[in-house]
């Protein structure tokens, strides 16, 4: 069964032979997801925010580097295992009703992790951020699980495909004539009083204000990233939808294929004497390079009326986000599910770190999230910053103290920073690590 390991229930399996097949996968999206969840670590938490490289922080405002290619293309695999396990429940029985009650118990439980997260460690209730990047993936969750169940049929997965493509395409529409066409309260029409993507000034920024004053209100909480918007705010919850359900519509294209029966936690090692080249992996990998190419070109097109920006998830972002994502999966899929690079010493032991991250993928953020957190939270005395004449050393946080103290003791910079983002991805590959060696995979 291809699923998305979300915390927080623990499933232990016993050791698997190398001659016994774990349930059918796709090893490439195991892998992408993986990377995704180690390239999210990595851009969340440099050391340095002053210091960082261009592609390793988000666009101001409209663009796209590196960093902004990592949430969505995440939200795009938890449309992959959407299928992956749904298809797998069925087959061994389940109902609609019981995987419609399992969809809506893991978004309650992936946002009850995201208010956990907000809380600590000061639990201090009036200051909850409500929104977020784990409340997205809950509401994209749960939304496009119950379109996906519901949009299953007799006419098959490519009929389904279909109604998904024409829902996905709604949502893109509709989003770009809400932010172009409806007059917001107390501004005026978006192009004639002011830009279609001004900052503060849009459709969706206001309906994030309206949100935090009805949460202040009624709930005595709630505030904004940016205090006047919000980058995962509710109306650009739809396009994001949208992300999700592309990579739903993906799963159900290499469901066509079939896939060796290979276990993730067996060791893969070989030779790359017999790679699976047959002619429908060929047209399926050909299928996605050229709709990923389709994909980027509409975004590019979409671009100078509605421009890319992942602040505001626009259509045209959604586009050019998921053209890069089936690229990176065509890539994933060539090497792994037919040249069969993890069938390779080298391969094996370059692919393996994200495998483990890919196994457990919302433990290991939520691992680093609690890291940050807690490195943030605990001061030690800094005696670097503190003239000896000055007295006792100032407090700092961890976090500062680690930084200063064993990378950037000289001077910050770029490399310093990146140095340490890498060390904190190090160290949350280690709990995974023990995780996938006793074969624990966490879910909800």
């Amino acid at each position: 069964m291809y699923t998305m390991p979300v915390a927080l229930q623990s499933v232990t399996t016993p050791p698997l032979p190398q001659t016994i097949s774990a349930p059918s996968r796709v090893l490439s999206i195991d892998v992408l997801r993986g990377l995704t969840i180690a390239l999210m670590i990595l851009v969340n938490d440099p050391g340095d925010w002053d210091h960082t490289y261009t592609q390793l922080d988000h666009a101001p405002w409209n663009g796209f580097t590196l960093t902004d290619f990592v949430f969505p293309n995440f939200l795009f695999l938890v449309g992959a295992s959407i299928i992956f396990s749904m298809h797998s429940r069925l087959a061994r029985g389940a109902s609609k009703k019981t995987l419609a009650l399992h969809i809506f118990r893991r978004a309650f439980l992936i946002f009850a992790i995201k208010m956990l997260l907000t809380a600590y460690p000061h639990f201090h209730y009036t200051h909850f951020r409500i929104y977020g990047v784990l409340t997205r993936i809950a509401l994209c969750y749960l939304v496009a699980g119950l379109i996906c169940l519901f949009t299953q049929s007799a006419r098959g997965s490519m009929g389904q495909a279909r109604t998904l493509l024409a829902i996905t395409a709604s949502l893109l529409i509709g989003y770009w004539a809400l932010m172009r066409f409806v007059p917001v309260p107390g501004l005026g029409i978006p192009t004639h009083n002011f830009p279609i993507l001004d900052p503060n000034n849009n459709l969706a920024a206001w309906l994030d204000r309206a949100f935090s004053a009805f949460t202040q209100r009624f709930l005595h909480t709630g505030t904004l990233y940016e205090h006047t918007r919000d980058p995962e705010g509710l109306l650009s919850t739809l396009p994001a939808i949208a992300t999700t359900l592309i990579g739903s519509v993906t799963a159900l294209y290499l469901r066509r294929v079939p896939h060796d029966r290979r276990s993730l936690t067996a060791p893969i090692v070989g030779s790359l004497s017999t790679p699976a080249t047959t002619s429908s992996s060929t047209r399926l990998l050909a299928g996605l390079l050229i709709t990923g190419i389709i994909a980027l070109a509409l975004g590019l097109l979409w671009n100078p009326t509605f421009p890319i920006n992942k602040n505001l998830w626009t259509s045209s972002y959604v586009l050019y986000s998921a053209g890069w994502s089936l690229l990176t999966l065509g890539l994933c899929y060539w090497l792994i599910d037919m040249r069969r690079l993890n069938e390779t010493r080298t391969g094996n032991a370059v692919l393996w770190p994200w495998l483990v991250f890919g196994s457990n993928a919302i433990t290991a953020f939520v691992i680093s999230n609690f890291l940050v957190l807690t490195l943030i939270w605990i001061k030690v005395p800094d005696s670097l910053s503190t003239p000896v004449a000055a007295g006792p050393a100032k407090p700092v946080t961890t976090w500062f103290w680690l930084y200063h103290h064993l990378f950037a003791r000289h001077a910050s910079t770029n490399v310093t920073s990146l140095a340490f983002a890498i060390a904190v991805v190090a160290v949350c590959l280690i709990p995974n690590w023990l995780l996938w060696r006793k074969h624990i995979f966490l879910k909800v």
